[in-house]
């Protein structure tokens, strides 16, 4: 779905156990920032990061996402934004007002990609600055897909699919 890694520099939001961020890595991204507030979840990255000998190419910041944009400037910008929020937690409009600001900030490149994970009762929202490419069903989740088009671009609704059929082929 997100086609070739290599020498990407990542950011992965919520990043819980580093999951997303730690599988770019292992298709060739060059490096990976974590952000995530929880202990026990940056205690796993930092573990599952020494284990797979990634520590190097990997940079794990102790914050809430929602405060860490302004931490996160000269860290980007990024080829590959990965957002996975606790649903419980996080409202969907806290996650799209973030995401809105880190895309104005320019923390995304402009042919960049952004993957939103959301519960499947939450449409993808619109993002100023990113245009929709497809929605993937996974159960009880949602797996959308934007292409990152600059902050002043208009957004459209993109071709897309909530049946858990991608619009394109994916890879």
């Amino acid at each position: 779905m997100l086609g070739d890694l290599t020498e990407a520099r990542v950011l992965d939001l919520y990043a819980g156990s580093g999951a997303l961020g730690i599988e770019a890595l292992s298709r060739g991204a060059a490096h990976a920032v974590f952000v995530e507030r929880n202990r026990a979840a940056l205690i796993a990255i930092e573990k599952n990061l020494r284990a797979l000998e990634l520590s190097a190419r990997a940079t794990v910041l102790p914050f809430a996402v929602e405060r860490s944009l302004g931490r996160l400037g000269k860290l980007g910008p990024f080829d590959l934004v990965l957002v996975d929020p606790p649903y419980a937690d996080v409202p969907a409009g806290v996650v799209a007002r973030t995401l809105s600001s880190l895309l104005a900030e320019g923390l995304a490149r402009p042919d960049g990609r952004l993957l939103l994970e959301h519960a499947r009762r939450d449409s993808a929202p619109a993002l100023l600055g990113a245009r929709l490419d497809r929605t993937r069903r996974h159960g009880e989740t949602n797996v959308s897909l934007y292409d990152v088009v600059g902050a002043s671009s208009p957004v459209d609704e993109g071709e897309h699919s909530d049946a858990g059929e991608p619009s394109r082929d994916a890879q």
